[in-house]
């Protein structure tokens, strides 16, 4: 596990891992298992129909962290996994996941998982995807993530994506459920440039009465690279829902963002917002006058943008 300066410089970017992380793990390398760990409350176990695994955590399990980190470090790597957790009643539990791929070939490296949430009466999850992307090679570095997640009364998700930079094509599912009293709030961090292109597709339901949901978007395209986000809120019971986007345009790339909220109740009450635009030029300027560069201006109001 973590054999060499490659996998642990991965494995912090994508999951802030430094050493042999404590609680609950598994650690996908290359299309294998570089390592497991389960505990008293938390199960790890390998899928035996297809590639990944499942994880099962006991009613009542809280402040417990699992570590699902998946790294890839050789070129040519096309793989398809599935990942489902069962989380219990009454649970208050961190997830932490994330994709790192280290591409120094001519071949492409693609990872796409498959994330299946079923989460228990009352139970709080903070779910953590980091994707990184790195290596001098001309072959891609490819994902595309999808995340289901099905809330029962009274529970919550707060889920945070983050892309940090080196992925060259990625395209992004997203789809919760939202029973009786169940809260989504979901923040989507993106940073694109060259010729990099990213597909966002999000929806949240809000099924039952008292539900809620909240999408948090922001994101930078540099270059010549190009985004489409498709953020989608529909309230079919007496629930509230918002929708923000906010976008940092730069040089010759393109975002297109179709924000939108479908309501099938009368109390349902949805709000939608989005913004694209590119960096002022007073902020910069107040920078400059500071000490900055222009580069480390521009560096610096893009980072607390993405913050």
């Amino acid at each position: 596990m973590m054999e060499n300066e490659i996998d642990r410089e991965l494995l912090e970017k994508i999951a802030d891992m430094l050493g042999k992380p404590v609680g609950a793990f598994n650690i996908r390398k290359d299309s294998g298992c570089d390592g497991r760990q389960s505990t008293e409350h938390i199960q790890i176990t390998g899928k035996e129909d297809k590639p990944g695994i499942d994880i099962r955590i006991k009613d009542g399990t809280v402040g417990e962290t699992c570590h699902i980190p998946v790294i890839i470090t050789k070129p040519g790597i096309q793989e398809l996994v599935y990942n489902d957790f069962f989380i219990g009643e009454n649970c208050d539990v961190t997830i932490v996941a994330g994709c790192g791929i280290h591409n120094c070939g001519d071949e492409t490296s693609r990872h796409d998982g498959v994330h299946t949430f079923y989460v228990g009466r009352n139970s709080h999850v903070k779910y953590t995807e980091k994707h990184y992307g790195q290596g001098d090679g001309k072959g891609g570095r490819i994902m595309n993530p999808q995340t289901v997640v099905y809330l029962e009364e009274g529970a919550t998700i707060q889920m945070e994506t983050t892309q940090i930079r080196g992925i060259d094509s990625t395209k992004r599912g997203t789809r919760i459920v939202c029973g009786k009293g169940a809260e989504a709030v979901v923040t989507e961090r993106l940073l694109t440039h060259g010729d990099q292109v990213a597909e966002s597709d999000m929806e949240i339901v809000l099924d039952g009465e008292g539900s809620r949901g909240r999408v948090i978007s922001r994101s930078v395209a540099q270059d010549r690279s190009s985004q489409v986000f498709y953020p989608r809120m529909v309230g079919n019971a007496q629930c509230f829902g918002h929708v923000q986007c906010d976008s940092i345009i730069m040089g010759e790339a393109k975002i297109k963002s179709i924000p939108a909220i479908t309501a099938n109740c009368t109390e349902a009450q949805l709000v939608h917002e989005a913004a694209i635009g590119k960096i002022a030029g007073d902020q910069l300027l107040k920078l400059e006058t500071l000490g900055l560069t222009p580069e480390e201006a521009e560096e610096c109001i893009l980072k607390g943008f993405l913050a």
